[in-house]
C-alpha cells in the first residue's frame, strides 16, 4: 500500500508498502485514484492520464532500441564465431525472435517486478504500476500487461491499426486512465510526486513558552522534524483514534530524544506543535544570525531590506537560542 500523508518514519515517494490504519476525514486535494486500503484509508495518490505514459513510453522506447542493437551486436558476433555449418537461417531466425521477446517482453516485466513497478522510463517520468487495490505489482501482473501490450498495444502484432485505436479510446475514457494491458492485469498507473499545498509552520503557543525556550532539540534530527510537521500540517484530515494514534506515536519518538518533559496536561498534539515551532523559531534566528555576519564582512552582499536596516530584520528572541 502507499503511505498516507504521515508516518513516523521519514516520508518517501509513493512506496509500497503498509498503509497507515484509520480513517481519514477528506481525501486529500489531487488525489483521484479513488484507491482505498484494507484499513479504509484513501490513499493519497493520481491516477497516471495519456499525456504522462505515452512520455514514459517513449522514453522506454529508446531504451529499448539500445537494448537491441547490443543485442544485435552481440548475436552477429556469436553467428559469425560458430562453425559455417551451424549459422543458417534457422538459427538467426530463432536468435532474432528470442532478442524480440526479451526486449518487448522481458524488459516492461523484469523492470517492473523487481524495480518496484517501474521501468526507467516511468522513473523519469514519476510514475508506477501497482495492483488495482493499491498494492505491489507481482511477476504475473507484469507478465501479462507486457503480453498484452506487445499483442494489441504497441509494437500491436494483431491488427496494429485498430488495436491502437482502441487502446487510445480505453486510455481516454477510463477513469483511472488504465489501458488494455492494466484491465487485463488487474493493475493500474500512478503518480508517485503528489501535489500537495505546502503549509506554514506553526506558531509557538505564549502558555508554553518558557518550556519551549528550555528544550535541548540537539538530537531530535531533520527526518524525525519533517515527519512532525507532516502531522502537524495534516492533522485536520484525519479522524479519531487515527489521529491519536499516530500524534501518540510521533511524541513517543520526540521525547526520547528533547528534555524536559512537558508540563502536564498538555495535550500530545500541542506538545508536537509547540516543538516543531520552537525548531523553526532557532533556526530562523541562526538564519538571521548568519545573514548579519554575512552583511558585516561583504555589505555590498547584503543589501539592507526595504522599511529598516539589518537590525531591524532580526527578530527579538527568547533564551535557548
Amino acid at each position: 500500500m502507499f503511505t498516507v500523508l504521515v508516518s513516523a518514519q521519514p516520508p518517501a515517494p509513493v512506496a509500497a508498502g503498509p498503509a497507515v490504519a484509520g480513517p481519514a476525514v477528506t481525501g486529500p486535494s489531487g488525489a483521484d485514484a479513488d484507491l482505498v486500503s484494507g484499513e479504509a484509508v484513501a490513499l493519497d495518490v493520481r491516477a497516471a492520464r495519456i499525456g504522462s505514459r505515452v512520455l514514459a513510453l517513449l522514453l522506454d522506447l529508446v531504451a529499448q532500441a539500445g537494448i537491441a542493437v547490443f543485442l544485435v551486436v552481440c548475436l552477429s558476433a556469436a553467428v559469425a564465431a560458430l562453425p559455417a555449418g551451424l549459422a543458417d537461417a534457422a538459427l538467426s531466425g530463432a536468435l532474432q525472435t528470442v532478442g524480440a521477446v526479451l526486449v518487448l517482453v522481458g524488459y516492461p516485466t523484469l523492470w517492473e517486478r523487481f524495480a518496484g513497478g517501474r521501468t526507467p522510463g516511468k522513473l523519469v517520468v514519476g510514475l508506477r504500476v501497482v495492483r488495482a487495490d493499491g498494492g505491489p505489482v507481482g511477476l504475473r501482473q507484469s507478465l501479462t500487461r507486457a503480453l498484452v501490450g506487445v499483442a494489441v498495444e504497441w509494437p500491436g502484432l494483431v491488427l496494429p491499426l485498430l488495436s491502437w485505436v482502441a487502446s487510445v479510446a480505453v486510455m481516454l475514457t477510463d477513469r483511472r486512465g488504465r489501458r488494455l494491458g492494466d484491465l487485463v492485469a488487474g493493475t493500474m498507473v500512478v503518480h508517485t510526486r503528489v501535489a500537495a499545498a505546502w503549509r506554514p509552520a506553526p506558531l509557538l503557543a505564549p502558555a508554553l513558552a518558557g518550556w519551549a525556550y528550555a528544550l535541548d532539540l540537539t538530537r531530535l534530527d531533520d527526518d524525525l522534524a519533517l515527519a512532525v510537521r507532516q502531522y502537524v500540517t495534516r492533522e485536520h484530515r484525519f479522524a479519531e483514534p487515527a489521529r491519536s494514534r499516530l500524534a501518540g506515536a510521533l511524541w513517543t519518538e520526540v521525547a526520547a530524544v528533547t528534555t524536559p518533559p512537558p508540563p502536564a496536561g498538555v495535550p500530545v498534539g500541542m506538545c508536537l506543535a509547540t516543538v516543531l515551532a520552537e525548531r523553526h523559531r532557532r533556526a530562523t534566528h541562526r538564519l538571521h544570525r548568519a545573514r548579519a555576519r554575512a552583511a558585516t564582512l561583504w555589505p555590498e552582499l547584503a543589501p539592507a531590506p526595504a522599511g529598516g536596516g539589518l537590525r531591524a530584520a532580526v527578530p527579538v528572541t527568547g533564551p535557548g537560542d
